[in-house]
């Protein structure tokens, strides 16, 4: 994650953020670093980066902090007139695609996020990967940020398609761990999430431990 600068320093680099997110058997798993950084600047240690949008839907969250704190607030308001007009929760696909017409729309001047939308609905687990001019693709398993070449290594020699929610937090542990260690724009703490049948769930220090974060 980064914060805006002043038109001043638009010539710096900005780089942050190692986010995961997998498909399992019987849910989704995701997974950030907690560090906040402004060009070479580390501006916040413990910086969210995932955030529950209903007991079956999450987001996390790759860019500049205000755009994507606004898309996320955006899509909590309306994932919630969605259940209360039309009886049922948002889809995740229709949570996907709203998202993307809102950054889409936005183009003239770019909601500058990376987000991948994910949850568990009719259709079983999904995650979506948009880009700030709102493209959509579904991955099984992916990473986004400046951890995600480091991320990916870890992920494609540990993920199958028949991983269960367990075995799938060890292995986003290691991936943002291994990102967090190598990419310097990486780091801090991390956190982890779950969806299942059973809803969101975000481990606490406690459960975190127990997978060696």
């Amino acid at each position: 994650m980064i914060s805006r600068q002043p038109n001043s320093t638009r010539d710096m680099i900005y780089k942050g953020t190692t986010t995961v997110g997998i498909v399992c058997k019987d849910g989704i798993v995701l997974g950030t670093d907690t560090r906040v950084t402004m060009g070479h600047f580390v501006a916040h240690k413990q910086g969210k980066k995932i955030y529950r949008i209903d007991k079956h839907l999450a987001v996390t969250i790759a860019g500049v902090v205000g755009d994507a704190q606004t898309v996320v607030e955006i899509l909590k308001a309306n994932a919630n007139l969605y259940r209360l007009n039309m009886g049922r929760p948002m889809p995740v696909k229709t949570a996907a695609r709203m998202t993307a017409n809102l950054l889409y729309n936005s183009r003239a001047y770019p909601l500058i996020l990376q987000a991948l939308i994910a949850g568990v609905d009719d259709l079983g687990g999904q995650i979506i990967v948009l880009d700030p001019l709102g493209s959509l693709i579904e991955e099984k398993c992916v990473s986004t940020g400046s951890g995600s070449p480091i991320a990916y290594g870890v992920l494609e020699d540990g993920y199958r398609e028949d991983i269960e929610v367990t075995e799938g937090i060890k292995l986003v542990v290691r991936a943002v761990s291994s990102a967090m260690k190598r990419d310097i724009a990486s780091g801090d703490n991390m956190d982890v999430a779950s969806i299942t049948e059973e809803g969101f769930k975000m481990l606490n220090d406690e459960e975190k431990a127990a997978f060696g974060v």
